[in-house]
């Protein structure tokens, strides 16, 4: 599944924040977009959001942007 995804970086913890009105996830994350820091917590996050593993889990567009695309594998 592909899922459109907001982040919220420098935020006070990680978590959901809700949806926007065209279907976009809004995420908060407690970590810097410094580094890649802020995309591999969101990764880890959606992990375990979505029960697999963290290599199930991929940002496809987006890297540099707070809109990301990102590809979540589940089993079936």
């Amino acid at each position: 599944m592909e899922l459109n995804i907001k982040v919220i970086p420098r935020a006070a913890k990680t978590e959901m924040a809700g949806e926007m009105a065209d279907g976009t996830l809004k995420v908060r994350l407690k970590a810097e977009p410094e580094d890649g820091r802020a995309n591999e917590e969101l990764c880890h996050f959606l992990a375990r959001q979505y029960g697999v593993a963290r290599h199930d889990v991929e940002i496809v567009s987006g890297a540099t942007s707070q809109r990301k695309r990102v590809r979540v594998r589940t089993p079936g």
